[in-house]
């Protein structure tokens, strides 16, 4: 069960690869500023996981009108995650979990998946400005995708 709508959003700071080199992302400097989108998905390169990123590259300028960061996040290590972003031309941040203490936090991480040990689940979190997680949603199905409708109603 992912952590609770009403929680505090536990704090982290993941790499992300990009063209300049590897950055850190920390998720409490949105706080204050902006709300924050985490998608976690289980792995680089899959289609499901191409689907979702491709469909969120398409509407980013929807979650950027609702004063909103959306971040991917999964276990892959940042260079194939900077692989698979170049790949399919994503405008956000994908971070890496490779340690699995992010999705162990939010508790989405599966003991098993097709004999993958340790792979995020395919959640959804919606953090508000103040930290607070508003929005939580995390499926046992890796093929099923977020309500993104559901996501950006808790934005408004």
């Amino acid at each position: 069960m992912a952590i609770a709508t009403g929680s505090k959003a536990p704090d982290f700071t993941l790499k992300s690869k990009n063209d300049e080199g590897l950055a850190d992302v920390t998720l409490s400097n949105n706080f204050g500023k902006s709300a924050t989108v985490l998608l976690f998905f289980p792995l680089a390169f899959t289609s499901v996981c191409e689907a979702e990123f491709c469909s969120i590259r398409d509407s980013l300028a929807d979650y950027s009108n609702l004063n909103a960061k959306v971040y991917g996040i999964s276990v892959d290590s940042p260079f194939s995650q900077e692989a698979f972003a170049k790949a399919n031309s994503f405008n956000f941040p994908l971070l890496s979990d490779f340690n699995k203490e992010v999705s162990a936090a939010y508790d989405v991480l599966f003991e098993d998946l097709i004999g993958l040990k340790g792979v995020s689940k395919r959640s959804a979190f919606v953090i508000n400005k103040e930290g607070d997680i508003v929005y939580a949603e995390s499926s046992d199905d890796p093929k099923q995708l977020p309500d993104f409708d559901k996501i950006k109603a808790a934005l408004a």
